[in-house]
């Protein structure tokens, strides 16, 4: 019998103006309400860029630019484990909307602590806030 399944999930940091994009996962979804970086699962067959540009797209209406990978985490959840991948994104055409989520904000890293993040996603925030 083999262990969880393990799920590829990519995440778009992008900032601007000294601000981070986040999102709020809708009330229906797992982990309900919770904030995280926008993106979500890659696809078989799927490139992280494809999947971020993809993603970005379905749950803000936004077409990002992947970058450089930021970090990565892998963090079990109690059905599956979760290998997140953050990457640097820029914002190619267009201004978000909440489509796919429940909210979203701008906000600075300094403020991070005052949203409840997804565990995978507040693993990576520490990686990328040196807090690990």
């Amino acid at each position: 019998m083999s262990g969880p399944r393990t799920i590829r999930v990519v995440a778009a940091v992008i900032e601007r103006d000294g601000n981070y994009l986040i999102t709020q996962r809708r009330p229906t979804a797992v982990l309900p309400l919770l904030w995280e970086f926008p993106g979500g699962r890659v696809e078989d067959g799927e490139t992280d860029a494809d999947a971020l540009r993809r993603e970005v797209k379905h749950r803000l209406g936004v077409e990002v630019q992947p970058g450089q990978l930021i970090s990565f985490v892998s963090h079990p959840y109690e059905h599956y484990t979760v290998d997140l991948y953050l990457y640097e994104c820029r914002i190619a055409a267009g201004e978000p909307k909440d489509l796919n989520v429940h909210s979203f904000k701008w906000v600075t890293s300094g403020d991070f602590d005052q949203y409840p993040f997804t565990p995978a996603d507040e693993l990576s925030m520490n990686k990328l806030l040196g807090l690990d």
